[in-house]
């Protein structure tokens, strides 16, 4: 048998790989226009992440949409989230929801979120109708409770599409620059940038948005956490030191309730809360001239007995700046 030809996308990621990026770039620009799903698909891929050419939104939105068109599996869930989160355009909720019903014929998880979504009151933009009162736990730290704000419905569903993609929480080391296992927080972690911010979390995103009285575009990627037997994320505040956008408050939401330990505590006052089920709080950790408050320090205790599982989203102060290499929200 004779040697595989290699697809243009292939071709252009080993060209890039040796450095030849000019040539890379020419094949899938001629696949693109010729409508290759994968060498539009891989273009929109770099143009996303600002790997081997600069990072552009708009351009990674239209590549997608075409890489769908021309029938890429993986390309048309990515530009449905584009839509519904407004990433590289205007946002269009009600076409999100379109192409998102359009796909529930034959793919199941799209026929399952499009169940959530009927199910969730949402404006026709896809804000929530109306959100629990909060309860008020602590003035100092500022901690509101909101009694039932996810479904259990909801809490299930992050769980589902969160467990695939669990990784050890890791940081940076400050002297290697390797990745390392973070020292304050023995957890699993799974995200939802933009690209994976599909119409079901977007409108969880808003409600939380709805909470805090911000954007939904000064949230980072919401964060799903999982704590066996044994780990804690120990004390530490959520304000970056210096930040230009600092993290101005915290969302944190109780995914399930059948473990033991694992309390939310709050040292300065000794506050400890334990969620059911699709509750949440909300604290403040810093003043909108990005000053971090010192109370605001807190823990996850370390869980005694099986499984916690929680949805975690920082908020800034402002906007996040998409456009800017490495930024983490895409």
């Amino acid at each position: 048998m004779g040697a595989v030809t290699p697809s243009p996308a292939q071709a252009a990621e080993a060209l890039a790989s040796r450095g030849r990026l000019p040539e890379a770039l020419d094949l899938l620009r001629r696949g693109v226009a010729e409508s290759d799903p994968d060498a539009a698909f891989t273009l929109a891929a770099w143009c996303l992440s600002g790997q081997h050419v600069r990072r552009d939104l708009a351009a990674a939105r239209q590549l997608f949409e075409r890489a769908a068109a021309a029938g890429h599996g993986d390309a048309e869930p990515i530009f449905i989230a584009f839509l519904a989160n407004g990433t590289g355009g205007t946002r269009d909720w009600r076409e999100a929801l379109r192409l998102l019903a359009r796909r529930s014929s034959g793919h199941r998880e799209a026929n399952e979120e499009i169940e959530l979504l009927e199910a969730m009151q949402l404006t026709s933009d896809g804000d929530p109708a109306t959100v629990p009162e909060p309860e008020i736990l602590s003035s100092r730290p500022q901690v509101a409770l909101y009694r039932g704000l996810f479904t259990r419905r909801e809490c299930d569903y992050l769980i589902n599409v969160a467990s695939p993609f669990f990784t050890r929480s890791v940081v940076v080391h400050p002297d290697t620059g390797q990745l390392i296992e973070d020292p304050v927080r023995s957890s699993d972690v799974a995200a939802f940038p933009l690209a994976y911010e599909t119409p079901a979390v977007h409108a969880l995103n808003r409600r939380l948005a709805a909470i805090s009285a911000t954007a939904a575009e000064q949230g980072e990627p919401l964060q799903i956490l999982r704590y066996g037997t044994g780990q804690q994320y120990k004390a530490h505040s959520d304000a970056l030191p210096n930040a230009a956008n600092q993290r101005i408050c915290t969302a944190l939401i109780y995914l399930n309730d059948d473990y033991a330990g694992g309390e939310t505590h709050f040292l300065a006052n000794d506050l400890k809360v334990r969620g059911a089920a699709g509750d949440a709080i909300l604290f403040v950790n810093a003043d909108r001239d990005g000053r971090p408050h010192a109370d605001a320090l807190h823990a996850g205790l370390p869980v005694t007995r099986g499984t916690k599982l929680l949805a975690s989203r920082w908020i800034r102060a402002r906007p996040l700046d998409l456009s800017a290499p490495g930024a983490t929200a895409a």
